[in-house]
């Protein structure tokens, strides 16, 4: 009886020892008798008990690695308080486990020396330009050199750039100058906008006068040319009634009574002015004469019968 009990203990801690549940992400490197016998991945898995042991335990998600910080110096020998974080996985748990004593120690100092490369590569003013660069460049180098210890390097990411105290007073400086600087070119491309645009405000509007004072003149011009004509049409229609009126019986009778008219009344207009001096002529026939040659004139213009 004792025997039995003995023996399903035995067997007990023997099933026990032999089955192995791994979590999910995760991967358990198993040793046979001291030699790597291979990785165990999440879910049941099996070993045999006294023989095979679990010698290292890895996690395959993405681990985030604060990286110490440290003093810089730029390619202008300004000195530089640096400090980032670094993300990385164990991609294979065999070279994780046997690639490096220390994989974790291992990266974070090839993170501080690449860093201290790259800044040293570069002028105070483009390390604070050219963030991503330092990255991407920092991770190329660290991955090459990770693969032998089965990590990849995702991303390496730059926390804080701090530089002196005097540093950041001179770049507080530089950077007021600027912005007054911009503010003045601002406030000087302002006023050469508005004197432009009010330049051109008062070219357009002397063009615009310019073209109401040609219009008004060309129509003041047709209006003249077309009173002339209107007075000219009236002439010439006066002209032409007086002719078909002296052809009817008793019109050269009345042309020769409306001319007399106007001869006596141009005498009595020049002697109602007190101020002209009237000129009558000796012989009164005269009159009559003018009266004769103007329809002399009448009769040569009337056409032939």
């Amino acid at each position: 009886m004792e025997i039995a009990i003995v023996f399903t203990v035995v067997a007990i801690i023997f099933v026990m020892r032999a089955i192995k549940i791994v979590p999910q992400q995760s991967a358990w490197v198993v040793e046979r008798l001291g030699k790597y016998n291979g990785a165990r991945y999440a879910g049941l898995n099996f070993v045999i008990p006294f023989i095979d042991r679990v010698a290292y335990k890895h996690t395959l998600k993405e681990i985030p690695l604060d990286v110490p910080s440290q003093v810089c110096i730029t390619k202008d020998n300004t000195q530089l308080q640096v400090d980032g974080i670094l993300y990385f996985q164990v991609t294979d748990p065999e070279r994780a486990s046997y690639g490096s004593s220390n994989y974790i120690m291992a990266i974070t100092q090839l993170a501080q020396t690449t860093l201290r490369s790259v800044i040293g590569k570069l002028e105070l003013d483009r390390t604070f330009e050219e963030r991503d660069i330092i990255n991407a460049q920092i991770v190329a180098s660290i991955d090459e050199a990770a693969l032998n210890w089965g990590v990849k390097v995702l991303r390496y990411e730059i926390k804080d750039l701090t530089p002196p105290s005097e540093i950041l007073h001179a770049m507080q400086a530089q950077i007021t100058a600027e912005r007054g600087k911009r503010a003045l070119i601002a406030a000087s491309e302002g006023r050469r906008q508005e004197q432009i645009n009010i330049a051109t405000g008062e070219r357009e509007a002397a063009i615009a006068r310019s073209e109401g004072d040609k219009q008004a003149a060309i129509n003041e011009a047709q209006g003249q040319a077309e009173a002339l004509l209107a007075v000219a049409n009236a002439s010439a229609q006066a002209i032409e009634r007086v002719g078909q009126a002296i052809q009817q019986p008793g019109g050269e009778l009345a042309v020769q009574l409306q001319v007399a008219e106007k001869a006596v009344a141009a005498y009595s207009k020049v002697a109602a002015d007190s101020q002209s001096t009237l000129i009558v002529p000796s012989n009164m026939s005269e009159t009559a004469g003018l009266v004769g040659t103007v329809m002399k004139l009448l009769q040569a213009s009337k056409p032939a019968q």
